[in-house]
């Protein structure tokens, strides 16, 4: 059975998507010397990339393969975690040469564990980095860091890496490549009974349960792991579309908006959970904002930026979500949103211009005090009724979007 089996239907509509990469479309064939990394498959990915930032449109690359990488460079046998981490050192140079020697923009090299995602400040500083990035124009490639990785933090494959990263970048659609047409009712090489599933409308545990193939000798994912991150990606409201990757003819028709594989839909309105989330998570401090940035985010949907802020109330700490409200209106809150920065530093910055940040407090996150991507506005009905009440005072901790962390 191959990716013929799928028929084509339509992509969701997407600015930015979550490109996944297994092992299994890079490492080298017997038949070269050394093994490595083979760029047979991987080209027209490299294509695929190029043409959606033609289409301006944003792809994030999560890649595997730096462990093959490492082992077509040292003579090392066995599987064992030290093993594996010292291995991925070694790759980690080779898989980023590859992708650059690829991609016709600057590839940049961003390693992540479980715990910058759990922690929020290495949450914050991993997500501001690679909202630079895409704007600065590069390729970020992303790959676990199996060289500090332990047990307990790692994720454990990049399928799920990938859905944790789509939900990072707020990422409108998760792409994950496989060496198969997509997912079938039952192990296509085993059975021949096996008929291909082309939509998903929830991942259950019975279809999990019933998912075929296994992790292959080079990596570590099976359609199980993909069908989980789909799982975890869907309940962020980001629909996920699998494919074969070693189909040039299916990769090309995904930069058309068609996908011959399967595609796993979303579970909710990515923007929509994101924002009402926002509404009701604990505030933890207020920002005064003068009438022109009030404009600015009512009628331009504008990031908030220093310049408007007049005052900052409460001692809120960066990634707290604080309220907004207009100077001399005591009652009206007009929006809420996750801050960029600090009480105190917030202070210094207050009705200076963005470009003086880094001058007055010493480095910079951002442009912004609150990006629009992580602001919502609200009128007096939709206002909360309660805004900083004994959970959620100045100094209290807010947890970052359950949708956002893997």
């Amino acid at each position: 059975m191959s990716s013929s089996d799928f028929p084509a239907q339509l992509l969701p509509n997407w600015r930015r998507a979550v490109l996944k990469v297994g092992s299994s479309l890079l490492a080298g064939f017997a038949d070269q010397a050394g093994g490595g990394l083979d760029p047979r498959y991987a080209a027209a990915l490299a294509r695929f990339i190029a043409e959606a930032r033609a289409q301006q449109r944003e792809v994030v690359l999560v890649s595997s393969g730096a462990v093959a990488a490492g082992r077509s460079r040292i003579e090392a046998g066995g599987n064992g975690l030290v093993l594996r981490q010292a291995l991925a050192s070694l790759g980690q140079a080779s898989l980023i040469a590859f992708w650059q020697g690829l991609s016709p923009v600057p590839v940049a090299q961003v390693l992540l564990t479980h715990d910058d995602l759990r922690n929020r400040r290495r949450y914050l500083n991993a997500r501001a980095s690679l909202r630079e990035l895409l704007r600065l124009g590069a390729l970020p490639v992303i790959n676990e860091n199996d060289t500090v990785a332990v047990d307990e933090l790692k994720l454990g494959d990049n399928d799920n890496l990938a859905a944790a990263v789509a939900s990072l970048v707020d990422a409108d659609l998760l792409l994950i490549a496989t060496d198969i047409g997509g997912l079938y009712s039952g192990h296509p090489q085993r059975d021949p009974t096996a008929r291909p599933i082309a939509q998903v409308a929830v991942v259950t545990p019975e279809l999990l349960d019933a998912a075929s193939g296994g992790a292959g000798t080079l990596g570590t994912g099976g359609m199980r792991t993909k069908l989980e991150a789909a799982a975890k990606a869907a309940t962020a409201g980001i629909a996920t579309a699998l494919f074969c990757g070693r189909d040039a003819e299916v990769v090309a028709a995904l930069g058309e908006g068609r996908l011959h594989g399967t595609l796993v839909a979303a579970r909710s309105d990515r923007l929509r959970a994101r924002k009402q989330w926002l509404r009701h998570a604990p505030a933890s401090g207020c920002l005064r904002i003068d009438a022109g940035a009030a404009t600015a985010l009512h009628d331009r949907g504008a990031s908030l930026l220093p310049g408007g802020v007049v005052a900052a109330e409460g001692e809120f700490r960066r990634g707290d979500v604080v309220e907004l409200r207009s100077v001399g209106d005591a009652a009206a809150v007009l929006g809420r949103g996750l801050v960029q920065y600090n009480a105190g530093e917030v202070r210094r910055i207050a009705g200076r211009h963005s470009r003086d940040i880094e001058a007055l407090i010493g480095f910079r996150y951002g442009e912004s005090v609150v990006h629009r991507d992580d602001l919502v506005l609200l009128d007096r009905a939709s206002a909360p009724s309660q805004s900083s009440n004994g959970d959620a005072g100045p100094g209290a901790v807010t947890e970052l979007p359950k949708e956002v962390l893997p």
